[in-house]
């Protein structure tokens, strides 16, 4: 680590945005502060992705289905997310479903070098808010195709199996994909919602070089797949990094971390991202937002460095009940 930023080197260059962090001055705090950390990972041994990412999943309608309401401010939210310093984002075939990644192709594309796209496949939408596995090779051999199709793209950096099918051994749904890699339409495989025994499992068929899993600081039920990342020197991508929408985000009031954020004079969402940030170096946190406002929030918890102490202290403010 190099170019260190303390808490205090955060809050003066906050001061000296005059804005606030909730405000517009959050683009020129990302300018005035230097590298907090070693902020970027490798991404199966050779994607250098920058360790905050974006997931795309909220740019679409109500229920995860359609086109979102404001298309354009969809596609400003994501090419002002790569002006931040965005290079690696998420996505699925689920998403929309489809108008996701079409969006991003419309959004973004022609793309930048060096933009990862991580994609989806496995999870299928009868209805706004459903989802129903499936994982026939035939299948998930179309899935590959189609988002290589409505992405605009040659190879897919990241094609992760969305959910496993538990209909289907999932050595044969990895067939289809390693086949898929073996042919250049996949560059690295990952997995999402899975067990350490599952990933083992997986590995059998194919490479994996990620798991994706719901993890936050008050949800942290993947420590053990967490802590086999770190071993194995996997990307671990925390699905619901500020807790999700609904009862359970972190933006919500009468959190228990809302205390220790207004002490440090920043918001609760960057408290959380800082924290996940610190937690591990193979951490790739992706949170998502419709929001320009929210997406500048997000970004600047990235240069939020917190001492030992304080992060001692939101570690045990936000550890969830029964966890010891």
């Amino acid at each position: 680590m190099h170019n260190d930023v303390t808490r205090r080197t955060f809050l003066a260059a906050l001061s000296a945005s005059a804005a606030g962090v909730l405000t517009e001055g959050l683009s020129k705090l990302l300018a005035a502060v230097p590298e907090a950390r070693d902020s970027t990972f490798q991404l199966g041994g050779d994607l250098l992705v920058n360790r905050l990412g974006f997931g795309a999943m909220r740019l679409t309608g109500e229920g995860i289905w359609g086109w979102p309401p404001d298309r354009e401010n969809a596609k400003k939210v994501l090419r002002r997310a790569l002006e931040l310093g965005v290079n690696f984002i998420d996505t699925a075939d689920a998403y929309g479903p489809e108008t996701n990644e079409l969006l991003i192709a419309e959004g973004l594309y022609p793309y930048p070098k060096g933009l990862v796209i991580a994609t989806k496949g496995g999870n299928t939408r009868p209805g706004p808010g459903q989802w129903v596995q499936d994982g026939r090779p035939e299948y998930l051999a179309q899935t590959v195709d189609k988002s290589l199709k409505r992405l605009k793209l040659e190879r897919i950096d990241l094609w992760q199996l969305h959910r496993i099918d538990r209909k289907v051994p999932v050595e044969e749904s990895l067939g289809a994909i390693k086949k898929a890699q073996d042919a250049g339409k996949i560059r690295h495989v990952g997995l999402s919602e899975v067990t350490v025994a599952e990933i083992e499992q997986a590995k059998k068929a194919v490479p994996i070089v990620s798991i994706q899993n719901r993890y936050n600081i008050t949800d942290r039920d993947s420590e053990n797949a967490l802590n086999y990342c770190e071993k194995e020197k996997m990307g671990f991508i925390p699905w619901a990094p500020i807790g999700g929408s609904g009862s359970r985000s972190l933006s919500k009031s009468s959190n228990a971390l809302e205390a220790e954020a207004k002490r440090l004079n920043v918001s609760v969402v960057q408290l959380a991202l800082a924290w996940l940030l610190q937690k591990s170096p193979v951490m790739l946190p992706i949170p998502g937002t419709s929001s320009l406002a929210h997406l500048e929030e997000n970004m600047a918890a990235e240069k939020l460095q917190l001492t030992a102490d304080e992060w001692k202290k939101i570690e045990s403010l936000g550890r969830p009940h029964g966890i010891l």
